[in-house]
């Protein structure tokens, strides 16, 4: 019966398996689901013999003279290299030196780590399309390869959609990048000391964004805000840390991506620079989530006086005010999941949110302690059949 299964209707099913397990098992069933699955399963890369096996036959020459291999590998049954769509810079460049470390371990130096990894990133140059990158290590022997400037870099980059990256990359890859991907959907910035020359390119190049996150590691990342200003206004997912030590990052930059369904900030020292946010409109906006420390609890009631209506999801790391609650209760009918804190004295307000957001799925509270809500009184209000304010 298996086996009547047209490869369309398999791979349709296959692509919905998230354990490499199941895909594998799948691959054992006869030679029509290992077609379909193998394929599924080498979008990420699953093993790295099998890998050096696939590389063309001038770059196994290479390893020969180098003596980092004693012998020509046999063809891999498949040529898995072309189903590749997901790398990660910083895995391939350990699981090649714990290879080599494995097979060589007298004579293992991190000179043939490099020769192997050059000759892996030519392949995937030529043969792959990716569609995601994480490249977000910098202090590696393999930051001295510049694949995006090897041959077929372009075909291979071009149809990147999604891209992990540390700021201190070379100038290099990112001025490259910047002339070859312009439909990234997914942007994902760890800011540190150093900010590249090119990465402000990358940023404003972009036409098709749609998840922005940035993380800041003691980095100065007010620069790329001009070329954050110049990104289409169809954001739909901002995650990024709200300030830089004790001073403000300006945050008026946001009030043109109107589109924005999912906001997160990240809040450690200074808030104030909310304000400019208090009386934006964000129609779409659905998940709302403040991690660390929340914003002047007057510019947040505004806003969510402004936005709460299609809100489904509130997470505050930090409530010390009673009217914020009670905000919520008022201003967001429609919620789905609540992460927030109650005071010692804020039944009535937990009362409130029950009752008014008559389609919250899950609410999750801090209680106990000399300053919040006991947790006796709380499960008594769950346990009530009505609630009434």
């Amino acid at each position: 019966m298996a086996s009547q299964l047209p490869a369309d209707c398999l791979n349709e099913i296959f692509e919905h398996l998230d354990d490499r397990v199941d895909l594998r098992s799948c691959s054992l069933v006869n030679s029509l689901w290992c077609n379909v699955s193998v394929p599924i399963l080498w979008t990420n890369i699953q093993n790295y013999n099998v890998l050096i096996a696939c590389l063309p036959n001038e770059s196994k020459e290479i390893l020969l003279k180098n003596e980092i291999i004693t012998s020509t590998p046999n063809p891999p049954l498949f040529y898995y290299v072309t189903f590749i769509k997901n790398v990660s810079i910083e895995e391939i460049g350990r699981k090649i030196q714990n290879l080599l470390k494995k097979h060589q371990p007298i004579s293992f130096d991190n000179s043939k780590c490099l020769i192997v990894a050059q000759e892996v990133f030519k392949m995937f140059m030529n043969q792959t399309s990716l569609k995601n990158l994480n490249y977000n290590y910098s202090s590696s022997y393999i930051s001295n390869i510049q694949f995006t400037a090897y041959p077929g870099a372009m075909g291979c980059l071009r149809n990147l959609t999604e891209l992990n990256c540390c700021s201190d990359l070379s100038s290099g890859f990112f001025y490259q990048l910047s002339q070859i991907c312009r439909n990234l959907q997914s942007l994902k910035m760890t800011i540190r000391d150093i900010i590249s020359d090119g990465l402000a390119d990358l940023i404003s190049g972009q036409r098709n964004l749609k998840c922005l996150s940035i993380k800041n590691y003691n980095g100065d990342w007010k620069e790329i805000i001009p070329s954050l200003t110049k990104l289409p206004d169809d954001l739909i997912k901002l995650d990024f840390d709200a300030d830089q030590g004790y001073e403000p990052i300006p945050l008026s930059f946001i009030a043109k991506f109107t589109n924005l369904q999912e906001l997160v900030l990240s809040f450690n020292y200074n808030t104030e620079s909310f304000k400019n946010l208090q009386h934006v409109f964000f129609p779409q906006l659905q998940i709302l989530r403040f991690n660390y420390k929340c914003p002047n609890h007057d510019y947040l009631i505004k806003f969510l006086e402004n936005n709460g209506k299609n809100l489904i999801e509130i997470y505050l790391d930090e409530v010390n005010i009673n009217s914020l609650n009670l905000a919520i209760s008022n201003f967001c009918p429609k919620l789905k999941s609540l992460y927030t804190i109650f005071n010692y004295d804020e039944v009535e307000t937990l009362k409130s949110i029950l009752n008014k957001c008559q389609q919250l799925e899950s609410i999750d509270i801090l209680c106990g302690g000399d300053f919040y809500l006991d947790e006796t009184e709380s499960l008594e209000v769950f346990h009530l059949k009505d609630f009434t304010n």
